[in-house]
């Protein structure tokens, strides 16, 4: 990269490769185009398919960096078109301009990230308390300055572009959400008026958060500067693991959540034969597990939800303080090897019946 400050002269001529093809292939075309002062790698887009190449296809709308539609790969970084000034790079550097990677090739600079709108309708709404009607919610600045800051997501799809975990790996992303959907969940579980109490265990066993091997790479091309990895992927594995298996946390949960034993076992009495458990972490939430399992389908047989064992008084056995295997079982099981075949996966459809 040039000097950022060097301005471009004004009818400089410059050399850029631009893919051009469609899903059964393509190749790099070389172009010399003319650059002007103050323009963005769109404006010079704009301006070769208005005199060499009218049939070059590139998606964009607002051209001010709020639409995320411009997205692409400029010299392999993951960037916005209109976002991207001509006087960073070398009045002699070549510019090659690439689509997204990750996803599957349309036409040139397009591509289907229909895969994101699928993750976006798998994972739960927001659900607001049932006692407020619209209009009728009230927060502090000070409750929701967290999760404030994963609103300015644009959707650009650039963190899930540079994920490898699904750029690197097809067979990961039907049970990968990616970071894009860790912030959307992170958002919810920090929101003051969201009721859900599984956001943590969805993140973990249908999203596929336990993937993320914190690189920060989705951070750092994010154009929004929204800190992806430091302020939401990480609190929420810390989360999980709290959840799960910290001794402490475990133990609380079966001291405090007695009172609640008679109405989870109704529920677990009450549930069809069979039916697959949502491995809602050691939560014990009065319906987290029928609500958790309208999202998340197993697909086999797993070992059922632990409740605190309490004797014909009431109180807890040793045997519970000593058992060596606090918090729910793994979902994958003890003995399993990684990467796992994609038929082995469990994740959500929004489709899903059974």
């Amino acid at each position: 990269m040039g000097n950022q400050d060097a301005p471009v002269k004004t009818g400089t001529t410059r050399h850029f490769r631009i893919w051009r093809g469609d899903e059964s292939g393509g190749e790099l075309v070389d172009y010399q185009v003319e650059v002007n002062e103050g323009e963005v790698v769109l404006d010079v887009i704009h301006r070769l398919q208005a005199t060499q190449a009218p049939d070059l296809a590139c998606r964009w709308n607002c051209k001010a960096g709020k639409c995320g539609s411009c997205s692409m790969e400029i010299n392999g970084m993951p960037r916005l078109g209109c976002m991207t000034r001509m006087s960073t790079f070398d009045d002699n550097e070549t510019v090659t301009i690439t689509p997204l990677r990750t996803f599957p090739i349309i036409r040139d600079l397009v591509t289907d990230v229909s895969f994101n709108y699928e993750k976006a309708r798998e994972t739960p709404a927001f659900a607001p308390p049932p006692d407020l009607a619209p209009g009728e919610y009230r927060m502090q600045q000070v409750d929701v300055e967290r999760s404030q800051e994963f609103r300015k997501c644009i959707e650009c799809f650039l963190c899930q572009n540079t994920c490898h975990v699904i750029r690197d790996h097809e067979e990961n992303k039907p049970a990968f959400s990616g970071p894009r959907f860790f912030i959307r969940a992170a958002e919810l579980d920090m929101h003051p008026l969201d009721t859900r109490n599984d956001r943590k265990e969805y993140a973990q066993a249908s999203q596929g958060l336990g993937y993320c091997n914190i690189t920060k790479c989705c951070t750092e091309v994010c154009p929004e500067g929204i800190k992806i990895t430091d302020n939401a992927i990480i609190p929420m594995k810390e989360r999980v693991v709290d959840r799960r298996y910290d001794p402490l946390v475990w133990l609380g949960s079966k001291i405090f959540r007695r009172g609640q034993r008679e109405a989870e076992q109704t529920a677990r009495e009450s549930a069809p034969v069979g039916t697959a458990h949502s491995h809602a972490g050691a939560s014990h939430e009065p319906g987290a597990e029928a609500e958790a399992e309208r999202g998340v389908h197993w697909g086999r047989q797993v070992p059922q939800p632990q409740a605190p064992a309490v004797d014909s008084r009431g109180r807890l056995p040793i045997s519970e303080f000593t058992f060596d295997r606090p918090a729910a079982p793994s979902p994958f099981g003890e003995d399993v090897t990684f990467p796992m075949p994609p038929k082995d996966l469990n994740y959500a459809h929004p489709e899903q019946k059974d």
